[in-house]
């Protein structure tokens, strides 16, 4: 009779997974109902996998998944029904001690080769030393981390200043020889103010005037961006107009070459790189956020002494809207995670930063306190989990709307404690949750033609070489 302590294990997919629920699935069943009393061997193990079909596992493996707790991508101690007393024995001596292992070979498929069949033919017949190379090669080394110490830190800019980096200042700022300065915009506002009588006016009254200018009707949104602070001073002549403008313009001229030199700096690490900030920030607020969360997040003492080294996107310039994408793609190639600042709108370049990191088989937070939004990110949006253009592996992004838990989350990345949780809701069909924010990272599906087609053509030799 089978064990239900089993059902999880029984995709039937025609890979390792059918060695339960195959033709001698019966046989198969009754000799492990010996368990513990009569404790699997490696040979026994392989007679069983042969009943099914399946090709026998290397002695390293066995002791790999088995008999051995080692240090790994996770940590295998977290996984359901581990014990100690496994550790250093020759043989599976309990069904909890089988499931253990299998829960191992499945998450580890899953993660590393897209499909439970890929993961245990690719990984079945290797050497301990094989195993533990491929395994190592797929962890973060926190001792190398810390030891490389503090990078050196960008230059401070005042949180009230970092909306002045903003391409929309710039734009007004620095107009190129076919533009002409805000200033223009508003002086010629208050002309016109003052032909119709003059008097006491409020800033924000000469920003509307200034819009309905044909010469700058393009540019509205960088005049509302850089007066924002302005909007509700009272104007009462010329010069006081002109002393508020310039007063926001000498700041610019502080906050702009600052930036611009801090993204020197970032170049200059970006080969370590950890970090990358993935947002949009449209008004000062959303710049004044995006300070208080960066500060928070990588000021954390459970990651600071990982010294990350980190984009923070409120310090950063480029001398135009061309340097700035390939600095972005840069840091999104380099990044060894990336975190996307979920706003109140949506915007193009974070999403393609966002897929540019998935597609790379990056692990990607999106954070945001809108839950609805998360919702959709994490469940219903299709595009949520997308390849990993080199192997094929879908790869799914982990939303949250606690800041504690991006916390959580980078801890765990850097230090190699993820948890997962893997979900069988009907046959064939494979999901690998991650446990924190319950978010799907992997999935196999259990549509056998899009499955068997994906993967035989994924894998032909000719696409892989285009």
């Amino acid at each position: 009779m089978a064990d239900p302590r089993l059902d999880l294990f029984t995709g039937d997919t025609g890979g390792v997974d059918s060695w339960l629920a195959g033709d001698n699935a019966g046989r198969i069943h009754d000799r492990l109902a010996q368990l513990p009393k009569e404790p699997l061997s490696l040979a026994l193990l392989n007679q069983l996998l042969a009943l099914s079909q399946q090709p026998a596992v290397s002695p390293a493996f066995f002791e790999y998944y088995w008999c051995s707790a080692p240090v790994h991508p996770y940590r295998v101690e977290d996984l359901p029904d581990y014990h100690d007393s496994y550790i250093g024995l020759d043989r599976i001596i309990s069904v909890d001690q089988l499931r253990w292992g299998l829960y191992r070979i499945y998450v580890d498929s899953l993660l590393f080769y897209g499909t439970i069949r890929h993961g245990f033919h690719a990984l079945r017949d290797k050497s301990r030393e094989e195993l533990d190379q491929f395994f190592r090669a797929k962890m973060f080394d926190p001792e190398a981390l810390i030891a490389r110490g503090e990078p050196i830190s960008p230059i401070p800019i005042p949180t009230d200043d970092r909306y002045l980096i903003g391409e929309l200042a710039c734009k007004s700022f620095e107009p190129s020889n076919e533009d002409r300065e805000a200033w223009y915009a508003l002086y010629g506002a208050w002309v016109e103010h003052k032909q119709k009588g003059g008097g006491r006016v409020k800033y924000k009254d000469l920003l509307d005037s200034a819009k309905l200018n044909p010469e700058f009707a393009s540019r509205q949104l960088e005049l509302t961006f850089i007066s924002e602070e302005l909007l509700e001073e009272v104007i009462e002549d010329e010069d006081q107009l002109k002393q508020k403008y310039d007063a926001v313009r000498r700041r610019f001229d502080r906050a702009r070459p600052t930036a611009l030199g801090n993204t020197d700096l970032y170049l200059s690490m970006v080969d370590n790189l950890d970090v990358y900030v993935a947002t949009s920030m449209r008004n000062r607020e959303q710049f004044r956020q995006m300070s208080a969360v960066c500060d928070r997040i990588f000021g954390d003492p459970s990651i600071k002494h990982y010294n990350l080294r980190y984009f923070d996107p409120t310090l950063s310039a480029a001398r135009g809207h061309e340097d700035k994408g390939l600095v972005e793609c840069l840091m999104v190639k380099c990044a060894k995670v990336l975190i996307y600042m979920v706003g109140t709108g949506d915007s193009f370049g974070k999403d393609v930063e966002a897929a540019m990191a998935l597609s790379q088989g990056k692990p990607v937070i999106f954070f945001g306190d809108t839950e609805h939004r998360l919702k959709i990110f994490q469940d219903v949006h299709p595009l949520s989990r997308l390849v990993d253009y080199r192997t094929g592996i879908p790869v799914g992004l982990m939303a949250t709307s606690s800041l504690t838990d991006v916390i959580l989350l980078l801890h765990r990345i850097f230090g190699n404690e993820m948890r997962y949780t893997l979900e069988h809701k009907r046959k064939g069909y494979f999901r690998l949750v991650e446990s924190l924010t319950q978010s799907v990272v992997r999935v196999q599906t259990d549509d056998r033609r899009l499955r068997e087609t994906y993967w035989n053509v994924y894998h032909r030799d000719d696409f892989k070489n285009n």
